[in-house]
Formats: C-alpha cells, structure tokens, sequence
C-alpha cells in the first residue's frame, strides 16, 4: 500500500472550462493525468490538495468524480480548495456519492485519518486576501479553528508520523502566516503539502525544511501531472470520529 498526493487537477469533463487553454504544461493535461494516475494500484490512497473540479453544481462536477472513481486506487481523500464551488457539507457529499455509487471519496476536513504509520489531517487554508466585505478574517479563523481540530484528532491516534494537507501555501516568498505556521510546529507536523500556486508564480513556493516542518508544492503543472508518493501504509484508513 502507498500513498500518493497532487493538487489542483481542475478537471472540467462537466464544464466547458479545459485548462489546455493555458498552453505550456498544461497541453493534453488531461492526457497526462490519465496516464500518471492509472499507474496507481488497488491497494493505493491518494490525497487531493483541492481545486479538483471547476464545476459550478454536484451535476457540473459528477464526470469529474466519475473519472476519479474509476481511478485505480483504494480511497481518495478530498481537501476543499478556492475553486471547488461544488464543495457541500459532508452530509450532503456523501449522499450524492452514494446516490451515485461512489465510495471511494473521503473528506479531509475537520478531521483525521488513521493509515497505520502515518496520520492525515487538514483543511483549505487561507491567505490574508481581505474583501470588501471583510469576511476574509472569519473565513481564516474558521480554517484556524479547522486546521487546530484536525491536528488534535491526527494526534489522538498516537505515534504516527503526522502529515498535513492545505490548498493555500502557508508560506511563499514575501508572505508568512504565522497561525498556520505555528500550528503545524506546535502539534509536531513533520510534512505539510500545499497547493493553489500555478505557472512563474511555484517559483514563489518555499518548499524544504523550515522549523521542523517540511514543506511540498503539489501542484498538478508543477509536479508535471504526477503524483509525489509520500509514504508505505499499514492498514485501511479509518475515519477519526471528531
């Protein structure tokens, strides 16, 4: 069993919105894609770093989910990004889904998964992008509060190594967020991977080692449509009750 994250696919079989249009690594991405994906195993999980579909609606998004359930891979993990306008309470994703016949879809938001030798936890992030309306600080201690509540059911699970997976960067070159920074060392994070960045800006991404966190751009053009694999894992994901 191994585990494998990428962010940001933008997949768009429901809308007309192909990502092609952008030329350069994002030519026949979807080509690229099936080609890098359809390589994992059965046994394998895999961690979505948001922005997965651009579709508007649940009807917009299903052959963006149709693709990914009929990827060779055990569970996918979904982490909420900017650009999924489908995302819906989980009572409600998880209806759909079923609805559809789709198990393989679990949500890493406000909680934890156990795989055994390592723990998942999570959420979207945020960056200080303050609108007009100034609900850009509620949103960010939401996520504060979601990013601290994941931590903790992540470390309920005792010694595991303990990995975080965020849309927004927590820290790009001219940019800090200390919360979410401190957090991630407080709560002893030794891998936190991220995506949202695309084109000249990845070169923006401060990936390494930093206070004993490391850090990994996964975005879908920077890692040239082709999962990372992170980690061995020992047993079936099981969802943290908290």
């Amino acid at each position: 069993m191994a585990l494998y994250v990428i962010g940001d696919l933008h997949l768009s079989l429901g809308v007309d919105k192909p990502m092609d249009v952008f030329g350069g690594r994002w030519q026949n991405y979807m080509q690229k894609l099936t080609d890098s994906l359809s390589q994992l195993t059965p046994d394998d999980e895999l961690v979505l770093c948001g922005d997965t579909s651009w579709g508007m609606s649940l009807t917009d998004a299903q052959p963006d989910f149709d693709w990914l359930a009929a990827l060779p891979c055990r569970t996918i993990y979904l982490i909420k990004g900017n650009h999924d306008y489908w995302w819906q309470t989980a009572n409600k994703l998880y209806t759909h889904w079923q609805a559809k016949g789709i198990d393989k879809f679990k949500l890493l938001h406000n909680n934890a998964y156990d795989l055994g030798t390592v723990a998942l936890s999570g959420t979207r992030g945020w960056f200080y992008e303050l609108d007009e309306a100034g609900e850009s600080s509620k949103i960010y201690k939401r996520e504060l509060l979601r990013l601290e509540a994941s931590l903790k059911a992540a470390q309920a699970f005792g010694q595991r190594e303990l990995l975080c997976f965020l849309h927004y960067p927590p820290l790009i070159t001219g940019y800090r967020c200390d919360e979410i920074v401190e957090l991630l060392t407080r709560y002893g994070v030794q891998h936190c991977y991220f995506g949202h960045l695309h084109g000249a800006a990845c070169a923006r991404a401060i990936e390494g080692e930093q206070h004993g966190v490391v850090y990994t751009l996964t975005s879908a053009d920077h890692l040239s449509f082709t999962p990372i694999k992170i980690a061995e894992t020992a047993k079936k994901a099981l969802q943290n009750p908290s």
